[in-house]
């Protein structure tokens, strides 16, 4: 059974970092849109960031730009999320997606919010 598996929430104070990552397994991301979206509660979900697997291209949502930063390890079959300078809104579940990467781009996956494949979510925590 295809999986993407994440790791990496917490409870973290405002200002600090986490690094969220996520696996994949029966099969490679090699040909997908891989990235992440979150959900927090009473808010829409958001594309937060989306990585293409051909030129390594990139798209941020405007909240996180400049904060969060998104990489794909193909060997390892792993994409993780570095995100810096949290603040209390950025507090939600994160999901890792992955999508078709020949039917769509990293901009396309993550403002549609469109996903072949997700994972179960982590819990990101921004708090004093």
């Amino acid at each position: 059974q295809l999986q993407l598996a994440e790791s990496g929430g917490d409870l973290v104070q405002p200002g600090g970092s986490l690094r969220l990552s996520c696996a994949a397994s029966e099969f490679t991301l090699d040909n997908y849109v891989i990235g992440w979206f979150r959900q927090a509660p009473g808010k829409e979900r958001e594309g937060v960031s989306c990585i293409s697997p051909f030129d390594g291209s990139t798209y941020y949502s405007d909240s996180v730009k400049g904060r969060y930063t998104i990489s794909r390890d193909n060997h390892n079959n792993t994409v993780s999320l570095q995100m810096n300078s949290l603040k209390p809104e950025d507090t939600a579940v994160y999901y890792c997606i992955a999508e078709d990467a020949r039917i769509t781009t990293a901009r396309h996956t993550c403002v549609r919010l469109t996903a072949d494949y997700w994972g179960q979510g982590t819990q990101v925590t921004v708090s004093s």
